[in-house]
């Protein structure tokens, strides 16, 4: 008798223990198929849409398997509350990627207050003492702006680098087009001297030649007195 219980009792173990495993391989396959759309930094996703997360928390290994397990019994049971409706959202903070939530059961008077980041749960405590729900939000709430402060620094960091390159890039452009304005005035002011060497040339050669011209004007003008001289020698004088 004794051994047919035994019996009974090692093949329930052994089912359970099928079942248990099935479960969490299928939880952790469709985690991995959410995390594959999980949301930029910044963005409030949709309750519903939150997973447990994929690898255990330092809190959790630090606290041992039992701990661990009664931490994924709350977020599993805190999932199942969400996705059938019956939790109220009381409160709910974001600091990067991270969130906090206090979450109200009517039905039972109890509170859940969630860790996540992205769409993961990172840690799930429930209470029916409404002050040590809030104090746990607070200190959950001050744990995401801690860790958010590398991912905060980092955006603002990209920011930076990105209003720098665009700077840089204006400032190229602005090289680019002052240096081609330049070599257009170089070009022009080159053609500029040349014309007015040219010009100058001209000048000089223009005045040489009216030099010669006059000196020819009034070497003509003595020829023609002196022919007009010699023509009217002889002749009275005019009055």
């Amino acid at each position: 008798m004794k051994y047919s219980l035994c019996l009974r009792r090692a093949m329930l173990l052994a089912v359970m223990g099928a079942s248990l495993y099935g479960a969490a391989a299928q939880a952790q396959e469709e985690a991995q198929e959410s995390d594959a759309s999980a949301p930029v930094v910044g963005t409030r996703p949709a309750m519903n849409t939150l997973t447990p997360q994929l690898s255990p928390s330092p809190q959790q290994v630090a606290s041992g398997a039992s701990a661990a397990d009664d931490a994924q019994g709350d977020v599993a049971e805190l999932m199942q509350m969400i996705h059938d409706s019956k939790l109220v959202e009381l409160r709910t903070t974001y600091n990067g990627s991270y969130g906090a939530s206090l979450f109200f059961y009517p039905q039972e008077m109890t509170y859940y207050v969630a860790l996540f980041q992205d769409r993961h749960f990172w840690r799930v405590i429930k209470s029916q003492d409404d002050v040590r729900a809030e104090a746990i939000y607070a200190g959950f709430v001050k744990q995401t702006a801690e860790l958010a402060n590398i991912e905060i620094h980092r955006t603002e960091l990209q920011a930076q680098k990105a209003f720098l390159d665009r700077v840089i890039a204006l400032s190229e452009d602005r090289a680019k087009r002052l240096q081609a304005d330049l070599d257009v005035a170089r070009t022009q002011q080159a053609q500029v001297n040349e014309h007015q060497r040219e010009v100058q040339g001209e000048a000089v050669a223009l005045r040489a030649e009216k030099d010669r011209a006059q000196a020819q004007l009034r070497e003509l003008q003595r020829q023609v007195q002196q022919l007009q001289r010699q023509t009217e020698a002889g002749l009275p004088g005019a009055r």
